[in-house]
């Protein structure tokens, strides 16, 4: 997959902390905030796959194949 170099900001105390993580783990910097940008889309995907599937329920409360296809496509989500 391609990558694109942006800029990020941080102040001192959040770059030592990055450095210290990252040093314990023997990886770098940058490979931390690329987890936890990856975490923070996940979360997010997760997040509006189970409101989907909540808005679903609410609408047809009855319909066990609309939830269970709505809750294999929020698993699909899962995979990274």
């Amino acid at each position: 997959m391609a990558r694109k170099q942006i800029i990020v900001e941080l102040d001192d105390d959040m770059v030592e902390a990055l450095d210290r993580i990252a040093q314990r783990e023997s990886s770098s910097r940058s490979d931390l905030l690329r987890r936890g940008a990856r975490a923070v889309v996940l979360f997010a995907e997760w997040a509006e796959a189970d409101t989907n599937l909540m808005d679903a329920y609410k609408e047809h409360p009855d319909e066990a194949p609309i939830v269970e296809a709505l809750a294999r496509e929020a698993a699909k989500s899962q995979d990274w």
